[in-house]
């Protein structure tokens, strides 16, 4: 059984920090902004040059706050498989990117429409009061969608 106590939490310089992005390393620059902007909806906020690379920052409309950096540029090795969800748990590293939807089943459509590869149907996660749905990316990236369940 996981043990879910808590110590006590102090003062820490890390008690008001917040998650600011994840980064992405692709290859081409241009394919990950149009894929990322055509099928997610988000936006390049900035972007900068450093050592041969191009780092790209893209946010949500509703969730500015959160960025996606894309890193791209040569020499990146492909990752291993193609996002399909049960294989992909086989590989260490970040696993996938958690997105809340107002509606998975919904979204799946919007994103079945744009040609989006669903790795795991809308499904019901009773324990942690979730709906769930996985997609991957043209790089093999997995991204989570998550709705709340209503209480019963």
């Amino acid at each position: 059984m996981l043990n879910t106590a808590t110590a006590p939490i102090r003062a820490s310089a890390l008690s008001k920090a917040r998650v600011a992005h994840v980064a992405l390393r692709i290859r081409d620059r241009e394919s990950g902004i149009a894929w990322y902007r055509d099928k997610l909806g988000m936006q390049v906020v900035r972007a900068f040059d450093l050592n041969g690379m191009t780092f790209t920052e893209m946010a949500m409309e509703s969730a500015e706050a959160f960025r996606l950096e894309l890193v791209s540029g040569d020499g990146a090795v492909e990752r291993p498989g193609d996002g399909e969800l049960f294989d992909s748990f086989l590989l260490n590293g970040w696993h996938h990117l958690g997105i809340w939807v107002d509606d998975v089943d919904l979204a799946v459509v919007e994103l079945r429409n744009r040609d989006v590869r669903i790795t795991l149907d809308p499904t019901d996660n009773h324990e942690w009061m979730v709906r769930v749905a996985f997609i991957a990316d043209p790089w093999g990236n997995v991204i989570e969608l998550l709705q709340p369940l209503q209480a019963e």
